[in-house]
């Protein structure tokens, strides 16, 4: 099967997490069903992080302005040798056509994968020294991300499809509001790092209508798909 045939490892659409999960994915292997989400943040839950708007946060740049690309958006890397371990940063990508996966081996089998998604937008992704095989396809160019925790962005609103956010450099942490939404189509997900496990997710939701999320200063990301544009309320 071709990678962007593959699926993103999760919970089943429609499925909510509330807290912090017992995760029999992420850095474990498949979720432990031996199923997987038509849609989905990898191994994480059910509906894909996507942009269509801005390229916000994350990286250094160049002096050109540029941001240095670590490696290509097509591509299997060996971690260790190809690319280092660290936190990665992809953007601009469009209609899910965007597919990575970590894996712990090069067998290509299903339960090789430790992690993966199919991206629409925005995605970071911390590939660890113990993985063995980075794989992309259809993506942008990845970027190294340095601890951005420093840093603080005053940014009061952000897009309801625009992927995965990084709390403290790309958004500022507070309450958010997004209206408008259809059919459980808004996907959230606050999350503590950006392993893409189970154990990832602090708090997740599927929406109808309006919906209102607190993202706390000690969230790592917030991931957003399907919603209408957040605005910072409180």
């Amino acid at each position: 099967m071709g990678m962007k045939g593959k699926v993103a490892l999760g919970a089943v659409v429609g499925i909510v997490v509330i807290g912090v999960v017992s995760a029999n994915a992420g850095d474990n292997g498949a979720d432990g069903t031996g199923n997987t989400a038509d849609k989905g943040s990898s191994t994480s839950a059910a509906q894909q992080p996507g942009s269509k708007k801005k390229d916000s946060g994350g990286g250094k740049a160049e002096a050109s302005g540029k941001k240095k690309a670590a490696f290509e958006g097509d591509g299997e890397f060996r971690v260790g040798s190809d690319i280092k371990p660290g936190t990665y940063r992809t953007t601009g990508n469009a209609d899910g056509m965007c597919y990575w996966e970590r894996a712990k081996d090069a067998s290509g089998e299903m339960d090789s994968i430790l992690a993966n998604d199919n991206v629409t937008g925005t995605s970071y992704v911390t590939v660890k020294a113990t993985d063995k095989l980075f794989k992309s396809t259809g993506c942008k160019d990845w970027e190294a991300v340095a601890d951005g925790r420093a840093e603080r962005s005053s940014a009061t609103g952000m897009d309801g499809d625009g992927g995965m956010f990084a709390v403290g450099p790309d958004i500022a942490p507070g309450t958010y509001r997004s209206t408008g939404n259809a059919d459980d189509s808004c996907y959230w997900e606050r999350t503590k790092d950006a392993d893409h496990g189970l154990d990832s997710i602090v708090a997740n939701n599927n929406v109808t209508g309006t919906a209102v999320v607190t993202i706390s200063a000690k969230d790592a990301y917030f991931k957003t798909s399907g919603c209408g544009d957040w605005k910072k309320s409180g």
